[in-house]
């Protein structure tokens, strides 16, 4: 629980506020940036919700808040905002929020399909998220990008009796489905995994429909206004991340939704092409 003897000095007076155990997740102002901001090595409120819909998106921020950092005396929206996630983010996606301190707040998505659903990355096992899930459909698969972003897997695959699946090169024992190689693998007709070493030996995206799921490996960087990734996390091999980068120049995609960092969605896999070509330009510069 957040407290506010210990609450940063540089939040906006008023009812929310974030403490010194913030970890600096981003999740906070990814998800409501009308209320929170980015303060150098910490979250901070730099303007407090002054609607309802401000007031229950800063809500779903707390609630999503891997650490609990985030606190309020206006408790008006909480347990709305505890049933409102996984929250839409178009028709058949969905972001789950909950966000674990085990993977360091990254974000997971559900994929909702006829022939069963997609969990991509692992959230809390939080019992109204869990719950949720299950009237959604459940989950059919448990797609794990790499190995620092499967939180409490195990808690969902004794829930929905799942397939979890990663890269072998990551070494996850005693799951159900593991990838082999560098080569793209089809999980179904619509689902293809696609190897990208760099971040970890064991990365991974999924591709469904023009969506991209990039755990660590890609996201988009609001600062610079490009698509990015980070050398200094690249715990395998910076060379072989780059070289993963540019193999997605093959795939056709309009969005990119990482574990790590912003989303972006592009007007069309061709402005997408180009956005990761200036990306990689770039990347490969510095």
């Amino acid at each position: 629980m957040a407290r506010r003897a210990d609450a940063h000095p540089d939040n906006a007076p008023g009812p929310f506020f974030v403490d010194r155990t913030c970890i600096d997740c981003g999740t906070c102002y990814q998800f409501a940036p009308e209320t929170f901001a980015d303060g150098g090595d910490h979250a901070r409120v730099h303007r407090q919700p002054g609607t309802p819909e401000a007031r229950l998106r800063a809500a779903m921020a707390l609630v999503a808040c891997p650490v609990g950092s985030i606190g309020t005396s206006d408790k008006g929206r909480l347990a709305e905002a505890s049933r409102a996630f996984p929250h839409p983010l178009a028709d058949d996606l969905l972001f789950c929020g909950y966000t674990s301190e085990k993977s360091f707040g990254a974000w997971s998505y559900l994929i909702l399909r006829p022939e069963g659903n997609v969990l991509v990355d692992c959230p809390r096992a939080a019992g109204p998220l869990m719950e949720r899930i299950e009237a959604l459909g459940g989950v059919r698969y448990l797609v794990l990008s790499h190995r620092d972003d499967v939180a409490d897997h195990q808690a969902y695959r004794d829930r929905f009796g799942c397939e979890r699946v990663m890269h072998r090169a990551d070494g996850l024992p005693g799951l159900e489905h593991y990838v082999d190689g560098d080569e793209p693998v089809p999980l179904a007709a619509d689902l293809l995994l696609i190897p990208t070493p760099g971040h970890t030996a064991g990365s991974q995206c999924l591709l469904h429909r023009d969506r991209l799921f990039t755990g660590d490996h890609l996201w988009w960087n609001p600062e610079k206004g490009r698509l990015s990734a980070s050398r200094a996390y690249a715990w395998h091999s910076w060379p072989q991340q780059l070289d993963s980068l540019e193999r997605l120049l093959a795939f056709a995609f309009s969005w990119v939704l990482p574990g790590h960092g912003s989303l972006h969605r592009a007007a069309s896999p061709a402005a997408m092409r180009a956005d990761l070509a200036r990306a990689l330009d770039a990347l490969r510069r510095s």
